[in-house]
């Protein structure tokens, strides 16, 4: 497996801090889980910057000022850079994945390798883990699960599995699906992935593209979650999603970017950028 090499220091501490976590910092699977866990309830997921027709800054010192110490939030490659330096710096050994996103595909490759998810080996374990903590939808995980198909996954009141998918490539497709998403009963694909190794300016590339096309979704509309044990809050363009964790899903439409701005400073804990309308 693959790690990017990295030459900037990184405050584990603060880090540590902002996501609320007092465990073990151990390098094994309880760790692992508790990290990945309380991350993905302490920073909100959100586009603001692209909205604002800027990409943003995958540096991990830009990461640290704005995911850590700034109330900001971020997408996938935000994410998932900073959660695997902080991986590293206990001691894991982490791959970054590529993955397509096909929640309403009909075929798998007619979606492009968009969004980062990472693989962690974790010491003792046979198999590696697939961890993510920047897919923003209710799909996503809330702890990793091992590389393996076959099983059932409970991750904090979720349900996941890994199957195959087949290719014409050399390496394993592999899919994770979610329980239920839609709200009917049923598996339902989320992303697609192989193992192959992408590297930092892989996902710079990818990062641009994605902040600035002019098409892409996260260009064009503002985009927050919010997750806590009881609830996901998700904020797409003007309407507003909230989904209880006994399943009960209420949405209503926001009136204008004031509302907006103020829901997201409020609900999401996120400090809006500059004073365009949303």
């Amino acid at each position: 497996m693959s790690g990017t090499v990295r030459t900037t220091s990184f405050d584990l501490d603060a880090y540590l801090k902002r996501i609320g976590w007092e465990g073990e910092r151990r390098t094994d699977l309880a760790t692992l889980r508790g990290v990945h866990t309380a991350h993905a309830w302490a920073i909100p997921f959100e586009n603001l910057d692209p909205v604002r027709g800027t990409a943003p800054s995958l540096d991990l010192a830009d990461l640290t000022a704005k995911l850590v110490h700034g109330r900001r939030g971020g997408y996938c490659y935000e994410h998932n850079t900073l959660f695997a330096a902080a991986l590293e710096e206990l001691g894991f050994r982490v791959t970054r994945l590529a993955a397509r996103v096909v929640v309403g595909a009909d075929r798998f490759e007619s979606r492009p390798r968009t969004h980062m998810a990472l693989l962690v080996e974790v010491p003792g374990e046979r198999r590696p883990h697939l961890a993510d903590v920047g897919f923003g939808a209710l799909g996503a995980l809330l702890e990793p699960v091992p590389l393996v198909t076959g099983t059932e996954f409970h991750d904090a009141g979720r349900r996941h599995r890994l199957v195959h998918a087949p290719h014409a490539g050399p390496l394993e497709m592999w899919v994770l699906e979610a329980y239920g998403t839609t709200g009917a009963d049923g598996w339902e694909a989320q992303y697609a992935f192989t193992v192959e190794p992408f590297e930092q300016p892989d996902f710079e590339v990818i990062n641009w593209y994605i902040a600035t096309h002019p098409r892409s979704p996260f260009s064009r509309r503002p985009y927050a979650q919010s997750l806590t044990p009881d609830r996901h809050l998700l904020l797409d363009g003007r309407r507003l999603t909230e989904t209880r964790a006994d399943g009960t899903v209420t949405a209503r439409e926001l009136t204008d970017g004031a509302e907006i701005r103020r829901l997201l400073a409020e609900d999401f804990g996120i400090e809006v950028p500059g004073t365009q309308p949303l």
